[in-house]
């Protein structure tokens, strides 16, 4: 049997936004019944159908590093960043503060091979554009908890400019269920084809990680648990 190729997509956003649920809801088709809070990194896994029903359909394994969210550990997890294929941005639709650190999460992304603290200390100083074009590496935003917010259609209009506008992704609001067909799923399933065709099917090849340092963390060997 052919070994059946991968990606790696790293999932961040602040403690407990629901990353955790996310994965398990991507992964097992199901809500989690009793999450818990993720120290260093949690990986799930789910076979993905690569342009299904066309020609050029094939299964690829899809990676969801779950990264945990902790503050303590900034300076840590730069090691589960590499390599990176795609990278999902999560949010709580309940906490404002959530949304507005995705620019944090993103700018320290781009900072891994600094060991520092990020130069993106505020969003006047992000510049998108290192992640706009059809050669950079793919991003999708997924606000969660939406039965919780209170008026949904005005919440919705009041943001006038996400992070997700200014990177040209996709964005997804999700309740507690991901039900195929629907609007929600079709976007996350062209994400991960968009993944994949970067991966291993562009010309352009852009990798947002230097040889160096790929080398460097391939010989590293990292634990990954879940608090009890």
């Amino acid at each position: 049997m052919a070994a059946i190729d991968k990606v790696r997509i790293i999932v961040v956003g602040d403690s407990g936004v629901g990353k955790s649920s996310l994965t398990h809801l991507i992964c097992q088709h199901q809500p989690i019944s009793n999450p818990s809070w993720t120290i260093g990194c949690s990986v799930d896994v789910k076979l993905h159908e690569y342009k299904e029903g066309t020609p050029y359909q094939k299964t690829y394994f899809i990676e969801l590093w779950d990264i945990g969210g902790s503050h303590s550990h900034r300076n840590t997890r730069s090691v589960f960043y590499n390599p990176t294929h795609g990278i999902i941005l999560v949010h709580d639709l309940t906490n404002r503060k959530s949304q507005q650190n995705l620019q944090k999460w993103l700018g320290e992304i781009l900072n891994r091979d600094s060991g520092c603290k990020s130069r993106y200390s505020s969003f006047d100083d992000f510049d998108p554009e290192q992640f706009v074009g059809s050669t950079q590496i793919p991003i999708l935003v997924i606000g969660t908890k939406l039965d919780l917010v209170e008026q949904v259609r005005c919440h919705s209009q009041q943001r006038s400019s996400t992070i997700a506008e200014e990177c040209g992704a996709d964005e997804i609001f999700l309740i507690r269920s991901l039900a195929a067909g629907s609007s929600s799923a079709v976007k996350l399933s062209r994400f991960f084809d968009k993944v994949i065709e970067r991966r291993y099917h562009s010309r352009d090849r852009i990798s947002p990680f230097s040889d160096k340092r790929r080398s460097a963390v391939a010989s590293l060997s990292p634990k990954f648990y879940h608090a009890d």
